[in-house]
C-alpha cells in the first residue's frame, strides 16, 4: 500500500471513531473531524480555545454531497464553485445533516467543495463532510507551513497526516455568503 492510501486509511479510522486529525487541505493545514458528530466538533472548539458560537468551515467532496447538506443551493453557488480561481468557501442558509454545534446562530454553515486530491479522496471514502479549521489556537496567526503549527495543536489531535507540504503558497480560502434571498456578501477575499 502506498503512503497516500495509508494516510487516507489512518484518517478514516480516526474520523470514524470521533477523533481529530491534522491534515493538509487545499488552503492551509487544518484540524478536522466528522462534521456530523457533535462530540467531535466540541473537541475542535476545545482544542482551538474557541467559542462554539464562532462557526467552523466544513469540507465536502463534491457538489452532490453539498446538496445533501444544504436545504437549497442557490444557482449562483455552482457558478462560483466552477469559476473560482482559488479555494472558495460559501456560507449557505439552512444547513442539514451536520452537528448542531457546527451551525452558526443565524442558521448558516460555511462549506467548501474540496479541490485537492487528498481531501477529495478522504471525504469520498468517509462519505460525510469533514470539519476544516486552521491549525492554530483561536486568535493566533494561521500557520503557513507544517513547521509553524504549535505543539499544543500537534499534541491535541489523534492523528497527524504524514504527507509533505505540497501547497507552496498556502492562504485561507475566500469566503462568500449566499443568502436564499439572493444576497451575496464577500466576507474574506
Amino acid at each position: 500500500m502506498d503512503t497516500f492510501q495509508h494516510e487516507i486509511n489512518q484518517c478514516y479510522a480516526v474520523l470514524k471513531d470521533g477523533g481529530l486529525i491534522l491534515y493538509p487541505t487545499d488552503t492551509v493545514w487544518g484540524i478536522g473531524c466528522d462534521a456530523t458528530n457533535p462530540e467531535a466538533v466540541k473537541k475542535v472548539y476545545q482544542l482551538k480555545n474557541r467559542e462554539d458560537t464562532k462557526a467552523l468551515i466544513c469540507l465536502v467532496g463534491n457538489q452532490a454531497m453539498l446538496e445533501r447538506h444544504v436545504q437549497e443551493v442557490p444557482d449562483v453557488a455552482y457558478d462560483i464553485i466552477d469559476l473560482a480561481t482559488k479555494p472558495t468557501t460559501i456560507v449557505f442558509d439552512d444547513p442539514k445533516g451536520v452537528a448542531k454545534n457546527l451551525i452558526a446562530e443565524d442558521n448558516t454553515l460555511a462549506i467548501r467543495v474540496a479541490s485537492d486530491k487528498f481531501c477529495q479522496y478522504l471525504i469520498n471514502k468517509f462519505g460525510k463532510p469533514i470539519v476544516s479549521t486552521s491549525a492554530n489556537i483561536s486568535g493566533e496567526p494561521t500557520p503557513k507551513r507544517f513547521a509553524d503549527i504549535a505543539p499544543e495543536i500537534l499534541k491535541g489531535v489523534d492523528y497527524v497526516v504524514n504527507l509533505p507540504d505540497v501547497n507552496k503558497d498556502p492562504s485561507p480560502s475566500s469566503i462568500i455568503k449566499l443568502g436564499n434571498d439572493g444576497q451575496v456578501k464577500v466576507i474574506r477575499e
